[in-house]
């Protein structure tokens, strides 16, 4: 295969002013921090939207401001930032952007002025997004998922410019997750250092790569949806609109298919899941390894499962559908197939326990988050199994189970990810450690309050308490029991949320205040831990890049001084040269 040649530090566009070092920046890390600080911000204002939809669930009528429509407008925009602008900026945008280039040893991405576009094009479908709040009619409140012809007909809140906000929004960070996807992609598959092979790379960049081809592939379904939605209702075309009665009137369309924008809808809807999945699979692989100074458990198959689930969550879609009158025939496809996507998830699961099997795990903070993790995502994984059952699925469908459900396999275990990540990669990205302490009563706080918040949804759900209700107080087959876990729920929530600035403090406190950390805190094996200064400099090596001779998981190797031996350590210490025959096991893990 072809190596990565030695690109010139000239090449790389050197900032000379503070706009161009910290603003119009190319530099990848930057970029990465402007995506990551922008996410976290929005992610904020989501976090508060749930806190007063939670008031208004717990505590009826105790906010005045919430009434109906500003419900269903937070609960709309929660969601869609949550899934699309918080998780998936932050994966792909966050983490991919600052660690591909350093793990496969990249001066920087391919097209670093591409790179700096797609920060910027996600920057202005935020501030598209936020403005709806403040356009005639407020933000739309037709739920995250957009469904017409309810999104576009009056009647549901927003239908006059929150929409077609919603919608331009969507199209436009569409065009920045593809800039974005198009550089992390070719820089994967043509930048890397010599030695470093497809099977040397760390499972992290498995994973944001898998998902950036996923994200290639299935935001071109939501695009277009957006685009034809915004033509229904701006230009009176019938792509999604039937013809129809709305407030006593006879609208113009005819012969639009709201099934149609379903299937468009969750052909992106259930790749979005893995989009935001594989970059934590991968993240926390690295995490687990790193901290329980053992290498990672089946490499090769963690891989091929990276790859088995990318390409099975393509044909998964309509389990989301089971309500809509789907031919038993299809019901029974999506229902296998669902439940085959569920082996190479599970084999991942088996890998990770088996690599803490016998490790010397430390109990730090980044691994306090990945034994969450991986106890999360098994618990959210097995609620999904009753609702990828087409018999179980219809009765639960509408209900708080399914609440339950997607918020511990895609809200809770993806977020434990993200802290787990932010606290190990830190010491790289700032030179200094957060504050210890302060990070595991943030962990504790969020781990068991998450639990509290939302084990009893599945009782709900099962009770029938049913989702996106204003107010449940005059529904007669709900019990008191459900009402008293609403007030407990609320009071927790609120709680957890609070308690989440106890992570902002600790970032932005630790960036002045931190210990300093050293060039490798966590005596890690990978190509980011090696770089020449800490934090690594525009262009990552000043000099030579690196050669790789090993994979990223030689942890606790027998006859070894260290516990760790870096990607960069020779097998033979007097081999100075990569060998190109790449003879025997070129991925440097055991065969």
């Amino acid at each position: 295969m072809a190596y990565a040649e030695d690109a010139e530090l000239e090449e790389l566009h050197e900032p000379h002013s503070f706009w161009t070092k910290y603003i119009w920046s190319q530099d990848h890390k930057v970029i990465a921090i402007q995506y990551s600080l922008t996410a976290i911000f929005v992610g904020l204002i989501a976090l508060v939207l749930s806190g007063l939809m939670r008031m208004q669930i717990g505590f009826p009528g105790s906010l005045e401001t919430v009434d109906p429509t500003a419900y269903y407008q937070y609960m709309t925009m929660h969601g869609m930032i949550m899934v699309i602008y918080l998780l998936t900026a932050l994966f792909l945008g966050g983490f991919g952007n600052y660690l591909i280039p350093l793990m496969v040893g990249a001066r920087d991405m391919v097209f670093p002025f591409v790179n700096m576009l797609s920060y910027w094009a996600y920057l202005l479908s935020v501030i598209i997004l936020l403005a709806s709040f403040f356009v005639p009619g407020g933000a739309t409140g037709a739920g995250w998922t957009l469904y017409p012809p309810q999104a576009i007909t009056p009647g549901t809140p927003g239908t006059d410019w929150g929409i077609v906000l919603m919608l331009v929004s969507l199209a436009v960070f569409i065009v920045a997750a593809t800039m974005g996807g198009l550089n992390y992609v070719t820089t994967v598959l043509q930048a890397r250092t010599h030695g470093m092979t497809l099977f040397r790379m760390p499972l992290s960049v498995w994973g944001i790569f898998v998902a950036t081809i996923l994200a290639l592939l299935a935001f071109p379904a939501l695009f277009v949806s957006a685009v034809m939605m915004l033509f229904d209702k701006l230009l009176g075309t019938s792509f999604f609109m039937p013809e129809m009665m709305s407030l006593g009137q006879q609208l113009d369309h005819k012969g639009g298919s709201p099934i149609l924008f379903q299937h468009l809808f969750w052909f992106f809807g259930h790749p979005e899941v893995y989009i935001v999945a594989l970059p934590a699979f991968g993240l926390v692989s690295d995490l687990i390894s790193t901290h329980s100074r053992k290498n990672i458990f089946g490499y090769r198959m963690m891989v091929w499962a990276i790859v088995a689930i990318g390409g099975l969550s393509f044909i998964v879609w309509a389990h989301h559908m089971y309500v809509s009158g789907m031919n038993p025939y299809f019901g029974f496809f999506f229902a296998t197939t669902t439940l085959i996507i569920a082996v190479p998830t599970a084999l991942k699961v088996y890998n990770w326990l088996l690599t803490l099997w016998r490790g010397d795990i430390h109990m730090t903070v980044p691994m306090l988050f990945s034994l969450a993790f991986i106890m999360t995502f098994l618990v959210g994984g097995l609620t999904g199994l009753f609702l990828g059952n087409v018999i179980v699925d219809i009765p639960l469908s509408d209900t708080y189970f399914v609440v339950a459900h997607f918020h511990m396999v895609m809200g809770v275990a993806p977020i434990l990810v993200v802290f787990g990540a932010i606290y190990h990669w830190y010491p790289k990205i700032t030179g200094r450690m957060m504050n210890d302490t302060i990070g595991k009563w943030h962990f504790w706080i969020t781990f068991i309050g998450t639990y509290l918040i939302y084990f009893p949804m599945h009782y709900l759900g099962i009770q029938g308490m049913p989702r996106r209700y204003f107010s449940y107080e005059e529904i007669e087959f709900i019990p008191q029991s459900a009402h008293d876990l609403n007030t407990f729920i609320t009071v927790t929530a609120i709680f957890v949320g609070v308690a989440q600035l106890l992570f902002v403090f600790n970032m932005f406190h630790s960036l002045f205040y931190g210990r300093e950390a050293g060039p490798n805190p966590w005596r890690a094996t990978s190509l980011e831990w090696q770089t020449p200064q800490t934090p690594p400099v525009h262009g990552n090596w000043p000099q030579k890049l690196p050669v790789v001779y090993r994979w990223a998981y030689d942890y606790s190797v027998p006859g070894m001084e260290e516990d760790y031996t870096p990607q960069t350590v020779p097998d033979d210490p007097a081999h100075e040269s990569i060998q190109h025959d790449e003879a025997g096991n070129p991925d440097g893990a055991p065969a």
